[in-house]
Parts: structure tokens; C-alpha cells; sequence
């Protein structure tokens, strides 16, 4: 792939996730996305087919993304997850809504990249057997999915965060707060210690 194929297609993937964020895959225009990247349209076609097919690069590299500055390993502990999740989806949250725009859009049919999209959650969920000591089953994966949706949540509702936390539930005092409360609530559901010091980060995970 020549330079400036890559350069076209991150400024193709870029606006996108832009698009897509805001419109989702059925309201997203093409023109808008070629317009705002600076790109004629007919380079969306060359290198992504059409637009469903550039909407599913778009949740990947978004995932990937996530999943390289929020790992899951051995030596983190579920509390020290859930809150750099949090951090990210507060710092970035066009991925949330991308994972919304795609669940509407395909329900509950399976993705078209699904299998490929399964591999990085059985990382984690292996590597959260391994922080936990105990074999990868059932409970794991609903541990795995009770985490991810404690540390989303507020995110992908912030009227609902508004109705019950108040009017400033949003403001970063409080979001502070909410991130203390959730980190320690994972530490004692899964009964464990930290790990390391869980101040916050700004907003960056």
C-alpha cells in the first residue's frame, strides 16, 4: 500500500467515525464523509466497497484502538479495568455510540465480522480468569460483561445519570465521584484488593 493510499484511507476512516458517530450507518451520507475528509467520493468505493463495509473498518479500529490503551491482562485487577474503561469512554465517547448506531442497525442478527470481533473479549476474559484464580466459565463472561456495562453506562445515558445523580451529574467533580464509587463497588463484588493507585487521569485512559 502506497503512502498515500494509507494517508487517503485514515482521512477516509477518520471522517467516518465522525459520521457515523453522529448519523449512524443508515442517516451517514457519503458525500459528507468525502467532503469532510477532502477526498473524492469515488476513493471511498476504491477502498472500502461501500458504506456498510466502511462503517465495520470503523467500529474495528475504533475497538482496536480501545483495546491497546485498555488492556486486560494478568496483572490488572477488574476495579483498575472498569475504571480506565471509564476514563476512555468519558474521554472518547464516539465509540459508544458507534456500538448503539450497530446494535440498531443489525438487532440481533450476527455481525458480519463476528467471529473476528469474539477474539479479543476471550483475551480478556482469559487473562480475567487468570486476576481472579479461577477457571474461565459462565460467570466469568457475565463478570466480563457486568464490568464493561458499569464502567459504559453513564456514557451512553447521560439523561438517565442526569435524572438520578442531578443536574451536574456530568460536570467532572461528580463524574469523579461516580468513578470512585463504581471502582470500589468491582472491588467488592470481586473481593480484591488494588493493585495500584486508581486516581483519576484526566479524562485520557
Amino acid at each position: 500500500m502506497t503512502k498515500r493510499t494509507e494517508t487517503t484511507r485514515a482521512l477516509l476512516l477518520n471522517a467516518a467515525r465522525t459520521e457515523f458517530a453522529a448519523y449512524g450507518i443508515a442517516g451517514a451520507r457519503v458525500d459528507r464523509i468525502a467532503e469532510l475528509a477532502g477526498v473524492n467520493k469515488q476513493r471511498l468505493y476504491a477502498n472500502f466497497g461501500d458504506k456498510e463495509h466502511l462503517f465495520q473498518h470503523v467500529v474495528s479500529d475504533a475497538l482496536d484502538e480501545l483495546s491497546q490503551v485498555v488492556a486486560l491482562d494478568g496483572d490488572t485487577d477488574p476495579a483498575a479495568y472498569v475504571a480506565r474503561v471509564f476514563d476512555y469512554h468519558r474521554a472518547k465517547p464516539e465509540l459508544l455510540r458507534l456500538l448503539l448506531w450497530e446494535a440498531l442497525h443489525y438487532g440481533e442478527q450476527p455481525l458480519p465480522n463476528e467471529e473476528k470481533r469474539k477474539a479479543p473479549y476471550e483475551a480478556k476474559l482469559s487473562s480475567l480468569a487468570q486476576q481472579l484464580g479461577t477457571p474461565l466459565t459462565l460467570d466469568t463472561r457475565h463478570l466480563l460483561l457486568s464490568l464493561i456495562g458499569l464502567a459504559a453506562w453513564p456514557q451512553i445515558t447521560p439523561q438517565l445519570a442526569r435524572l438520578i445523580v442531578g443536574p451536574d451529574a456530568h460536570e467532572d467533580e461528580s463524574q469523579e465521584r461516580l468513578r470512585d464509587h463504581i471502582v470500589e463497588f468491582v472491588r467488592s463484588a470481586t473481593h480484591t484488593a488494588p493493585s495500584a493507585p486508581e486516581a483519576g487521569t484526566d479524562g485520557a485512559a
